[in-house]
C-alpha cells in the first residue's frame, strides 16, 4: 500500500478515529485504525466493539492496499509533523510516514488487516432521514441527563422513539429528566424505543455540522447513524427504560421566571462555597426577586438576588446547583420559567416562550 496525502485532512479523520478507541494495547487488533487505500480514497476505520467509525478522505493512491496502525502512536506522529504533503509506503508489516518537505521518516509496525473485526451493516429499507440541526439539538437537550450508575445500566443511555408523528429523546438518572420531541410527519417508519449509549451521540455533537441531513436505521441490537462522509454504529443498550410518562406532571399551578444568564451567572458565584458533597443550593423565591444562596459552612457562605417575574407567596426550594445549571447551560432562549405545585415536588424548567423541550427536576431536602 502506498498514497500521499495533505496533513491537516488526515489528521482531523485519525483524532476523531482514536476518540472511538478505548484498548490502549499496543499489540491489540482494537488499538489500531484500519487503513484502505483505493480509488484515491484512504477509507479510515476505529471500533472499539461497541461502537464503530467508518469515513473516507481523498488521497493520491500509488498502491492499493489496507493495512493497520496503531492509532495513539499514528496520532501523535502526525500531530509532530509540519503542514503540507505527506507520504505513505506500507511493507512487510511495517508503514513509513514521511513528509515530502522534511528530512523526517517514522515506521511504525502494523497489523495484517485481514485481522480487523468486521463491521455490521445497516438495512437500508429502515432508514430515515432528518436535519442534522434538530438530530444534535435532541441530543444536546438530553445527554447531560444520563446517569452514569452502572448497576443502574438502562438508564446509561438516550431512550429514543417514534410516537405517532414525532420522535422523541429522553434521559434521566433517576433525580432529573431531559425531554424533547420533534415533529416529523408520517414519513417515518415506526420502531420499538430503544437505549442509545452517550458515546456515539457525543461523537455526532462533536463532529457533525448544522447543514444537511443525518440517516439513521434502527435494528433490534443495532443504531446506524451517517452524516457527510462519517458512519457510526453503536450496539444499543438492552433493557427497560422507565417509564417516563409517569414522572411528567399534567399541569403545575405556580410559576416564575427570569432571565437565564442572570441565573446562570449567580448559580456560577453561589456554587464557590457551596459544600461539594450535597451540591445543594437554596433558590428563595418572592415578588419580584429570586435569592440564590449556598448552606453556611465553616468555610463560610454565598448569597445572591436577582430579579423575577413572581406575584405569590415566598417560598424556599432546594435543588443540587448542578442539576439545574446543566440544563439552562445547553438552552437557548433568554428567559425561563420554573413551574411547580409544591416546593418539595417536581419542578419542570421551560423555555420562555415554550418550545419542544422541557427538563424536570427533584427538589433535595431544605435541612
Amino acid at each position: 500500500m502506498k498514497f500521499t496525502g495533505e496533513k491537516s485532512v488526515l489528521l482531523k479523520e485519525i483524532t476523531i478515529a482514536q476518540e472511538i478507541i478505548s484498548s490502549k494495547n499496543a499489540i491489540s487488533i482494537l488499538s489500531n485504525i484500519y487503513l484502505l487505500a483505493e480509488n484515491d480514497s484512504l477509507i479510515i476505520k476505529a471500533t472499539d466493539i461497541k461502537v464503530n467509525f467508518e469515513t473516507r478522505v481523498p488521497v493520491t493512491v500509488l498502491e492499493e492496499g489496507a493495512t493497520t496502525v496503531f492509532g495513539e502512536k499514528f496520532l501523535g506522529i502526525l500531530n509532530s509533523i509540519p503542514e503540507g504533503e505527506l507520504e505513505f509506503d506500507q511493507k512487510d508489516m511495517k508503514i513509513t510516514i514521511k513528509p515530502a518537505a522534511k528530512k523526517i521518516k517514522f515506521q511504525l509496525k502494523s497489523i495484517a488487516s485481514e485481522k480487523y473485526p468486521e463491521f455490521p451493516v445497516a438495512n437500508d429499507s429502515n432508514r430515515f432521514e432528518l436535519p442534522v440541526k434538530d438530530f444534535k439539538e435532541m441530543i444536546l437537550q438530553t445527554v447531560f441527563a444520563v446517569s452514569d450508575d452502572e448497576t443502574r445500566y438502562f438508564m446509561n443511555g438516550v431512550f429514543f422513539e417514534k410516537q405517532g408523528e414525532k420522535l422523541i429523546m429522553v434521559a434521566t438518572d433517576g433525580r432529573r429528566l431531559a425531554y424533547i420531541d420533534k415533529e416529523v410527519g408520517a414519513g417515518i417508519q415506526e420502531f420499538t424505543g430503544v437505549i442509545v449509549p452517550p458515546k456515539v451521540l457525543n461523537i455526532i455533537m462533536k463532529r457533525a455540522g448544522d447543514e444537511g441531513l443525518v440517516a439513521i436505521a434502527i435494528t433490534d441490537k443495532t443504531i446506524f447513524i451517517k452524516f457527510g462522509s462519517y458512519q457510526l454504529s453503536s450496539v444499543l443498550i438492552e433493557g427497560q427504560f422507565p417509564n417516563y410518562h409517569r414522572v411528567i406532571p399534567e399541569s403545575q399551578s405556580h410559576s416564575f421566571s427570569m432571565n437565564r444568564f442572570e441565573m446562570l451567572d449567580a448559580l456560577r458565584r453561589v456554587s464557590l462555597l457551596v459544600e461539594q458533597k450535597s451540591r445543594r443550593v437554596y433558590l428563595g423565591v418572592a415578588p419580584g426577586k429570586i435569592t440564590v444562596s449556598s448552606e453556611e459552612s465553616d468555610i463560610g457562605d454565598a448569597k445572591e438576588e436577582i430579579p423575577c417575574k413572581y406575584d405569590g407567596d415566598e417560598i424556599s426550594i432546594a435543588l443540587n446547583y448542578r442539576y439545574i445549571e446543566e440544563p439552562l447551560k445547553v438552552m437557548f432562549e433568554d428567559e425561563i420559567g420554573i413551574y411547580f405545585t409544591e416546593p418539595n415536588k417536581v419542578i419542570t424548567i421551560k423555555p420562555m416562550p415554550e418550545r419542544d423541550y422541557f427538563h424536570i427536576l427533584m427538589p433535595m431536602q431544605l435541612d
